[in-house]
């Protein structure tokens, strides 16, 4: 019984010290405390920061995640891009709902979303001249180049030590 007690009051200290204090919890990073939650910029703004960011898919009844680089804001709406004859357009094609997942070294953003394509070609314009280094991948004019919008996003960006925020678009 004296085993089990002090195991007990082991774990309960370890847990109490690894917690955040009341203080640290309630932190906000500045860069974040002054933009409104439902802002999408705020979600584009920290995956360039990561600079890559995973998404993920399904594939029938598998999972799979892939590094991405894209991210841009146009006409209001928040755009990822790709190739068509990757297996991520065929199996966005198949299941439109998506996760995306990002970590700047201090806190992580998790986004649900689904996304929608996009064809016009003044969208596919703006997605390569934000990204020139795709240009020597896709064109605009080609049946390669895949943009897309995410729809329905939900995303959380969290630390250890500050509230989560949270933002729909």
């Amino acid at each position: 019984m004296k085993r089990l007690f002090l195991l007990i009051s082991a774990m309960l200290t370890l847990f109490a010290c690894s917690q955040p204090s009341k203080e640290a919890q309630a932190v906000v990073p500045s860069e974040y405390q002054s933009i409104n939650p439902s802002n999408m910029q705020q979600v584009r703004d920290f995956l360039h920061k990561t600079g890559v960011y995973f998404l993920a898919t399904v594939d029938g009844d598998q999972p799979q995640v892939r590094p991405f680089g894209t991210a841009e804001i146009i006409e209001g709406k928040l755009y990822i891009q790709t190739g068509h004859v990757k297996n991520v357009a065929k199996q966005i094609e198949a299941n439109p709902k998506v996760a995306i997942c990002a970590y700047d070294g201090e806190r992580w953003l998790r986004i649900t979303a689904t996304l929608v394509e996009d064809s016009r070609v003044e969208i596919k314009k703006a997605m390569l001249d934000a990204n020139p280094g795709l240009r020597s991948m896709y064109d605009e004019n080609d049946d390669n180049t895949a943009v897309y919008f995410l729809t329905e996003a939900k995303a959380t960006i969290s630390s250890f030590t500050a509230e989560p925020v949270e933002i729909s678009f």
